[in-house]
């Protein structure tokens, strides 16, 4: 049994599906079918089903993945300590950011750290605010940046200077040119994130704060990226709230209108599991965080 086959096998399981399991870790599909048969055969037990073109864990195989992911947990710990010996002059740093963290604010973050570290690899993926609060929590992130609070024991969060949310329509739709009231917004549809986005929890929050119950809304469409609800926005398909950050470039093109209806300023925070050993290079990215990253900068 070898790590190579224990990471093989975790990737096959996590996604039961062979060839995308072979394209995640840069591999054929045929030395990942050879991989987990070399292990079964190791084990003297099937570990998956083969049911068709589908492929399902047997219970031998359920049991034996968690602890499969221990040990490769344990040897991404071991390799993290022995990168730190180096003095950051090596190691990965795995992040996870919500859409609008990731395209609006991270990448000037992540350009200051590369430029004072270029040695340490940086690994990025894109999610929303409970797809990233998953991946911490779970070990497939080191550091997660969201635009909501999230509750969440077992993750330490650090909160952050964010954005403001901001309504905006089509330049020319209808909806009130002057002060408009917070109820008003019952009356028109609108584009929205999906649900578990950062975006879309902080709207509701303070539409509950206004006395007003989201489930009322008339959500003509929900989107799963900030860009397809702009461009559905500007298209005339009713009205969005959105980041600040988002909304920027339309709204300086004319695509858009802001209506004048004020939200508060919104922190995003910065999720590290706090059972995790905690390596140089996280405590390095999270002094450049504390030290006063701005949006857009």
């Amino acid at each position: 049994m070898t790590l190579e086959q224990l990471r093989v096998f975790a990737t096959v399981a996590d996604l039961l599906h062979m060839t995308r399991a072979a394209q995640r870790l840069h591999m054929t599909q045929s030395a990942v079918s050879a991989s987990v048969a070399a292990l079964e055969a190791t084990c003297g037990v099937p570990l998956f089903h083969r049911v068709g073109r589908r492929i399902e864990l047997t219970a031998a195989g359920r049991a034996f993945l968690p602890e499969a992911r221990a040990i490769l947990d344990r040897v991404t710990v071991a390799e993290t300590v022995l990168a730190d010996v180096s003095g950051l002059r090596r190691g990965r740093l795995r992040l996870h950011a919500s859409q609008t963290i990731a395209n609006y604010w991270l990448g000037p973050l992540l350009h200051r750290f590369h430029a004072l570290y270029p040695e340490i690899a940086l690994e990025v993926a894109i999610g929303n605010s409970t797809q990233v609060t998953a991946a911490v929590t779970e070990g497939e992130a080191d550091l997660g940046f969201v635009e909501g609070a999230v509750d969440a024991l077992l993750l330490a969060k650090i909160a952050v200077p964010g954005d403001r949310l901001v309504m905006v329509v089509a330049r020319d739709h209808p909806f009130g040119h002057g002060q408009v009231r917070a109820q008003y917004i019952l009356d028109v549809p609108f584009v929205l994130r999906e649900e578990g986005s950062g975006t879309r929890q902080v709207f509701e929050e303070g539409l509950a704060a206004h006395g007003i119950d989201p489930a009322l809304l008339k959500v003509a469409l929900k989107l799963p990226s900030n860009e397809a609800v702009i461009s559905a926005v500007a298209a005339g398909a009713g009205a969005t709230v959105i980041s600040e950050l988002a909304a920027a470039a339309g709204l300086a093109a004319g695509a858009l209108r802001q209506i004048p209806l004020t939200f508060p300023q919104r922190r995003f925070y910065v999720l590290r599991h706090a059972d995790r050993y905690q390596s140089k290079a996280e405590q390095a990215l999270l002094a450049l965080v504390r030290g006063g990253a701005k949006p857009g900068a």
